[in-house]
């Protein structure tokens, strides 16, 4: 995968990368708001369950979204890496090992949204415990995705505040991106207090993110990257370059 994606043009790297990036904001997006946003009431356990088991096509839909959502930031991860390597190899290599470690622990969060449908299933192994008890479960299992969903996002938070650092320095984007996706992962980072973020989240997180990875993603759509600019800084690190 590495080597197709070397021999692939700078700016056709910036436009898959937005396509990517963009996938992954409407699927994750999707997961989270229109699914575990309308179905999981975090205070009613019994509400919680009925939502799930009336809804479970939807449900599904959701957690299959959050994998769809994750292989489209490893892309994404893969070949923003390749487009910044001529700034700073190693600096854009700390930012894929941040992001693909934050991609993996999504990935393995869905596991707390499949937990639910398991213990909510009707097995009869299942029948030792109460209608009750089992709700609880399953909406125990849901609030461990939500403390798990912190967990990744200060990676993302790191991945963000690099590669804001890595288009501030570059020379074939505009600097001003590379500004807002840094102040967007600083706002990431708050995550390592979910209270904290939960508090900031409508406030100040999600402007903060819109503006961050909402303006990269419309860049990289829009205009891709200055080839010529793209090729003179490889160039001068002495990376190889291909068209």
């Amino acid at each position: 995968m590495m080597e197709r994606i070397a021999e692939t043009s700078p700016r056709l790297k910036a436009r898959i990368a937005g396509v990517f990036y963009l996938l992954n904001g409407l699927t994750y997006g999707f997961a989270a708001g229109s699914v575990r946003g309308k179905l999981v009431v975090f205070g009613d356990a019994a509400a919680t369950a009925h939502n799930i088991l009336a809804h479970e096509p939807l449900y599904r839909l959701g957690f299959a979204s959050d994998l769809v959502a994750a292989i489209c930031y490893i892309t994404v991860t893969l070949l923003l890496y390749d487009l910044f390597r001529p700034v700073n190899r190693s600096l854009s290599l700390l930012a894929a090992f941040f992001s693909l470690v934050g991609c993996t622990v999504m990935a393995l969060c869905t596991l707390f949204e499949v937990a639910p449908l398991v213990v909510l299933g009707g097995a009869q192994y299942l029948s030792v415990f109460k209608v009750e008890q089992l709700q609880a479960l399953a909406l125990m299992f849901l609030k461990l995705h939500a403390q798990a969903s912190s967990i990744f996002m200060v990676f993302f938070g790191c991945y963000c505040l690099l590669i804001g650092y890595l288009i501030f320095r570059s020379t074939f984007m505009p600097r001003i991106v590379g500004v807002f996706m840094a102040i967007a992962g600083l706002g990431y980072l708050t995550f390592l207090s979910p209270p904290l973020a939960n508090y900031l989240f409508h406030r100040v997180l999600m402007p903060a993110g819109v503006l961050g990875e909402g303006s990269l993603v419309l860049w990289l759509l829009v205009f891709g990257v200055n080839v010529q600019r793209w090729k003179e800084q490889a160039s001068a690190a002495g990376g190889s370059i291909r068209t």
